[in-house]
């Protein structure tokens, strides 16, 4: 009875740390090319236990008079300068274990604006990230590529 007892134990607290664990693969770096932009954003698991995606490398992080880019667009007047390698563009991202997939909301500095959005892997290295208004149909999808 014991044995049995015990087994049941191991396998109940085995599932959370699976779980854990696919939650995760969204750690890493990922190269991110979008229109003529192309940076890398690094996703990290927060003491919360959310996840978050900030730039960390820019390609062009000046504009065209040699100024460097900031968050110019932000809605809140005290993030407006914050340089562009380093804003946080997914926000408060959880991993939902039914769908495989983790949601939050993402950021657009070109626009200043925060709008819902989901983030799932097509392959290992190939992360879908919609951004939406509403439901998911009323968005726009990027594909980011995983660098480690």
């Amino acid at each position: 009875m014991k044995t049995i007892a015990f087994v049941l134990l191991a396998i109940t607290l085995a599932f959370p740390s699976f779980s854990q664990s696919k939650a995760e693969k969204i750690c890493g770096t990922y190269l991110v090319v979008e229109k003529k932009e192309v940076s890398k954003v690094k996703v990290t698991r927060l003491p919360n236990g959310n996840f978050e995606g900030k730039i960390i490398w820019m390609q062009n992080p000046n504009f065209e008079d040699g100024t460097p880019k900031t968050d110019v667009m932000n809605p809140d007047p005290n993030k407006r300068d914050t340089p562009a390698d380093k804003i946080v563009l997914l926000h408060n991202f959880k991993y939902d274990a039914d769908d495989d997939e983790w949601g939050g909301e993402i950021y657009n500095p070109v626009e200043g604006e925060m709008y819902k959005a989901y983030a799932k892997f097509e392959t290992d290295k190939k992360l879908k990230v919609r951004g939406y208004i509403g439901l998911p149909i009323f968005g726009r999808s990027m594909y980011w590529m995983k660098l480690e």
